[in-house]
């Protein structure tokens, strides 16, 4: 196999590519709600070539190409968010139309075009025999969206299924991606003492507590430090909701909840981020206030409950790593230019597969990361070529490498 052939054969399924991300477009699959979109990624997985297809425990989607010694895996969340105010698409969410070079509709980016192009790669790989030194397998997870990383987990933990090398198709503009700050929930639960609203001085108000609580928020987002690469950047937190509720309209409240979304850099664990909520707090303060970490237990759409508390580790890998190299190296035979490496903004699966269980990552995958989760996402075709050619060039980099 040589660049020259992947490319050829990527580019004369591009039609198909397109076609399949289309189609996966008009099934709608949001978090726990899979089933009839993992029922047609396994009808096209199929007929692409792909052997030993099987859902697992969670209702994820597992097939191969090849069977060598070591495990490569290509992943694509296939859960979408919802679409929102359906007054600000110009084309139905779900129409998953294709024109003037462009697919259209929710997931186009985040992630369906990662999927359809993981299809294309299998067929090329299939169709041109592989037998390298890989079993490459094709993972289409579920639940990412509303957890993203629980599937990994439980492929790792609870099925076995341990990767050698992973490479995420989450959007990246086809830039290879080698790292992302991890993130976790955070709730602020506060006490306060209800009286009568003609007589606010004797109560104590846990809405004004929250005010105090979330301006110091605001002021503990200003001290966050990047990373000593400075690669990933700095840490962030935000208030994301807040909730104050007491016994009538015409009393002080007594309870109040802030709950904030936590990004964090290399070096930051979920244990340092919430001791820095607790002394922020008291230094504005803040008195009878608990905070903590909440769980994620939602039933995937088998059934299965499984249940993670909502820290995802941050991760990366260094710009000279094996995997990082046969990226590059696959990229630059295949368009002879060197890719552009960097890192997401936001969150994937990785947070498991490597932040959590140390397993190396890259991130390659069609679309814009800014279309994730907006209204009128779309995906460009020929990033779907792009990808299709990189996914079935870099098996046999990676084998001269690792």
């Amino acid at each position: 196999m040589n660049a020259k052939d992947m490319l050829a054969k990527a580019k004369e399924y591009r039609d198909y590519t397109a076609r399949n991300l289309g189609e996966l477009i008009k099934v709608p699959g949001f978090s726990c709600t899979e089933k009839d979109r993992i029922q047609l990624l396994k009808k096209l997985c199929e007929e692409a070539g792909m052997e030993d297809l099987r859902v697992d425990g969670l209702g994820s989607l597992l097939g191969r190409v090849g069977n060598g010694p070591k495990k490569l895996v290509f992943d694509a969340h296939i859960d979408t968010v919802g679409v929102g105010d359906p007054a600000q698409w110009k084309t139905p969410p779900h129409s998953g139309m294709v024109a003037d070079g462009l697919v259209y509709g929710r997931g186009a980016s985040d992630q369906l075009g990662g999927a359809a192009s993981m299809i294309t790669a299998a067929r090329i790989l299939k169709e041109m025999a592989y037998s390298g030194g890989f079993t490459v397998w094709f993972a289409f997870t579920v639940i990412e969206e509303d957890c993203d990383g629980l599937c990994w987990k439980y492929l790792i933990e609870e099925e076995k299924f341990v990767p050698d090398f992973v490479v995420s198709t989450e959007p990246t503009s086809c830039r290879l991606y080698r790292g992302h700050r991890g993130r976790m929930e955070i709730q602020i639960d506060i006490k306060g003492v209800s009286c009568h609203g003609s007589a606010p001085e004797r109560g104590d108000s846990a809405a004004y507590k929250a005010a105090r609580a979330a301006l110091a928020i605001e002021k503990l987002n200003t001290e966050l430090k990047p990373d000593d690469d400075e690669f990933l950047g700095k840490g962030t937190i935000t208030v994301s909701q807040i909730q104050v509720r007491g016994p009538s309209q015409c009393a002080v409240p007594d309870q109040a909840m802030l709950y904030c979304d936590r990004r964090l850099t290399w070096g930051e664990t979920d244990s340092i981020a919430i001791h820095q909520v607790q002394r922020a707090l008291e230094a504005a303060g803040v008195r009878d206030f608990t905070v903590k970490m909440p769980e994620y237990a939602q039933p995937a759409y088998t059934g299965k409950l499984y249940k993670q508390e909502l820290y995802f580790p941050t991760w990366k890998i260094k710009a000279d790593h094996p995997l990082v190299r046969a990226g590059v190296e696959a990229y630059g035979e295949l368009f002879n230019k060197p890719p552009v490496v960097d890192k997401w903004t936001f969150s994937t699966n990785c947070v498991a597969i490597c932040g959590r269980h140390g397993i190396p990552c890259i991130g390659f995958g069609p679309g814009d990361e800014s279309q994730a989760h907006a209204p009128n996402e779309i995906n460009r075709v020929d990033d779907l070529e792009i990808c299709s050619a990189f996914y079935a060039a870099l098996p046999e980099a990676l084998e001269k490498r690792a």
